[in-house]
């Protein structure tokens, strides 16, 4: 959340200034600074030294003849080609310097070399000054979040491309979704695509719950078991969506992630169950690879994907999860992910995007590598 700038409007004055990045020595300026610049929405300093110390951020400072006079500090989206701009702080003896231009800058250089393909930040919508020099610089304004400062202030979301221009884009209009529980990511993910294609269906709490009930495997590695694409498409069909599930494997899915031979037995009799259900009701089962091109296709035609990943490259855990596919272009997938990120902004889940490749290994799970989407479209008579 860059929270102030107002320092670009008069010509730059970088002369003598030093860029470097932020250490634990600078703490105490950084502190001095936020209480100089922000009213509220502060950092403290004990988050301040755990951006200094963490690895997933970039932290740059300005100073000129040993004085502290402005900070940006990016966070980089773990597993993801996603960086957010979270704060940027001149200080009044600074402004009107074009430090602020420099910082920012400095940090995208950064990003870009880290492997970021997207800057985004938000910048309260009063805050004149910032937003033109974002635009400057060419930020694009692509919406906006109510209330999310503490004083209850809007912020604009804006966005830009700091390695190439994008090309061939294929994006969804797909509302957001988070989850409210640590085990509903299916029926989240499934609730996002529904609302998506069809603006009258209510997503809500209550719903997810359901959703869960009817999809569960009962049992998945620990705690509260999670949701079976056959399952979760069977849900969906349910509620007027025409679906079809494509899966790499004919066998019991799951089954390797629980150890005890009684609820492996659950599992298997849960998904031969979830499979007779689809004969029945005529849900189409394909059991093959789908490929990027599929997906691509798919949303071209105007239906929206769910896709199951391991959390790995997110997060550090082998975790079965569910996002919806909200885009793509040439060089990268675009997500609606349910579950918000270690800042808890939900605007950091909404169409992040990871680079094919990357998404060419997270989309497989478990030893027996299951690849597995859900086609959601509007049925014909809806």
């Amino acid at each position: 959340m860059s929270r102030d700038l107002s320092d670009d409007s008069a010509p730059a004055d970088t002369s003598g200034l030093r860029l470097r990045a932020a250490g634990e020595t600078d703490i105490s300026a950084l502190s001095a600074l936020e209480q100089a610049s922000f009213r509220g929405d502060r950092l403290s300093p004990r988050r301040l030294r755990h951006w200094v110390r963490a690895d997933n951020r970039v932290f740059l400072v300005a100073e000129r003849d040993g004085l502290l006079l402005g900070y940006a500090l990016v966070l980089l989206r773990r597993g993801t080609r996603l960086a957010r701009l979270y704060s940027l702080a001149v200080s009044p003896a600074g402004r009107g310097q074009g430090i602020g231009q420099a910082l920012l800058t400095a940090a995208e250089d950064a990003s870009s070399r880290s492997g970021r393909l997207y800057m985004r930040l938000e910048v309260a919508e009063q805050n004149s000054a910032a937003i033109a020099l974002y635009q400057k610089l060419g930020y694009r304004t692509f919406g906006s979040y109510a209330n999310y400062y503490e004083d209850a202030g809007a912020a604009l979301r804006m966005q830009k491309r700091i390695r190439y221009r994008p090309q061939n884009l294929c994006t969804a209009e797909v509302p957001w979704y988070g989850q409210t529980t640590d085990f509903t990511c299916g029926p989240a993910a499934a609730m996002m695509a529904m609302t998506g294609l069809d603006p009258e269906y209510q997503p809500g709490p209550s719903e997810e719950l359901a959703l869960w009930r009817e999809a569960t495997t009962i049992f998945m590695t620990s705690g509260h078991g999670g949701c079976h694409p056959i399952g979760l498409a069977l849900a969906m069909q349910k509620r007027g969506f025409q679906c079809e599930v494509y899966l790499n494997q004919a066998g019991p899915l799951f089954v390797d992630s629980v150890r005890s031979a009684e609820k492996k037995t659950v599992i298997e009799l849960v998904d031969a169950d979830f499979r007779n259900a689809a004969a029945a009701t005529g849900l189409p089962v394909i059991e093959r690879e789908f490929t990027q091109t599929q997906c691509q296709q798919w949303l071209e035609q105007g239906a929206l994907v769910l896709l199951l990943i391991s959390t790995y490259r997110l997060d550090g855990k082998k975790i079965p999860h569910w996002v919806t596919l909200s885009g793509m272009d040439e060089q990268c997938f675009y997500v609606h992910d349910p579950d918000v990120d270690d800042e808890d902004n939900p605007l950091d889940s909404q169409y992040l995007p990871i680079a094919r490749e990357d998404f060419a290994a997270m989309s497989m799970f478990g030893r027996d590598r299951l690849r597995t989407a859900i086609v959601v479209g509007l049925a014909e008579s809806s």
